[in-house]
This record gives structure tokens, sequence and C-alpha cells, in this order.
């Protein structure tokens, strides 16, 4: 299983503008229900990711401005990630970096959303139980 395989199904892509302020991105992530959300420039290229850990971290904490745009506190050495990855090396990926998101990108560059840790959870969990089910069905079988 590869990282498209968990992407292909979603029907929106997150992503806000670098000028969004801080306000209007911590409203766009609650209401979507998501943590973290892609940041693009003028003409569309990934630039950037703002998480809620930035906002409450870099705003919040800091007693700034909820009127700031999001370019001033979004993280910009951005880990990406193409479709065919395979989604251990997403784990490892993440591991490796300390983070909780995986930014998608494909071989132009352009933006095709996230995946997250918990993404990869749900994967492996699902796996495993279907690992499971099988192995007790070969030594426990219905009569």
């Amino acid at each position: 299983m590869n990282v498209a395989d968990i992407i292909r199904t979603r029907v929106q892509v997150f992503a806000i503008s670098e000028e969004t302020t801080v306000h209007e991105a911590a409203r766009y992530l609650r209401e979507r229900q998501v943590r973290a959300v892609g940041v693009l420039d003028g003409a569309g290229r990934l630039v950037g990711v703002v998480s809620q850990s930035d906002i409450s971290d870099k705003v919040a904490a800091e007693n700034k401005s909820a009127g700031i745009h999001v370019s001033e506190i979004m993280t910009r050495e951005l880990v990406t990630v193409m479709p065919d990855m395979a989604l251990d090396e997403c784990l490892r990926q993440m591991e490796k970096h300390g983070i909780f998101h995986l930014l998608v990108v494909d071989d132009q560059g352009t933006f095709r959303g996230m995946i997250s840790v918990t993404d990869l959870l749900q994967v492996i969990a699902s796996d495993q139980k279907a690992r499971a089910d099988m192995l007790e069905s070969l030594l426990f079988p219905q009569r």
C-alpha cells in the first residue's frame, strides 16, 4: 500500500493562501476538523504548512496578534512525499523529522494533500486485524 491509496478517495485538498490571517487559519482548521493545512503562494505553489501547534506555540503563547499572516508563522522547511511512496517509508520520514503530517506532491510539484500519522496507524491497525482474523480462522476452523 502506498500514499496514493490513502489520498485517492479524498474529495478535497485542504490548503490556504499565505495571505490568510492566523485567525482565519484557526477557523479553517476547526471547521474542517484537521490539524494542519498546506500553505500556497499566489501562483498556487506549496510554500509552507501551518498547524494547530504553530498557532498555539508561535501566536498564542507569544501573545502575538491573530491578525498576522500565516506566512509569518508557517513552517517553510517542508517534508514532502510522492504518491507512490510506501507507507512504511512515510512512517520512517515522520519519525526521522519528528512530525505528524507529510505533504504529498506529484511529479510536477503540485500539492495533492496530506497524510497524517493517524492515517498510517489506521491502515496498520486494519492490516493487523485482518492478519489476526486469518490466523484465527486457520487455527480454529468453523465446523
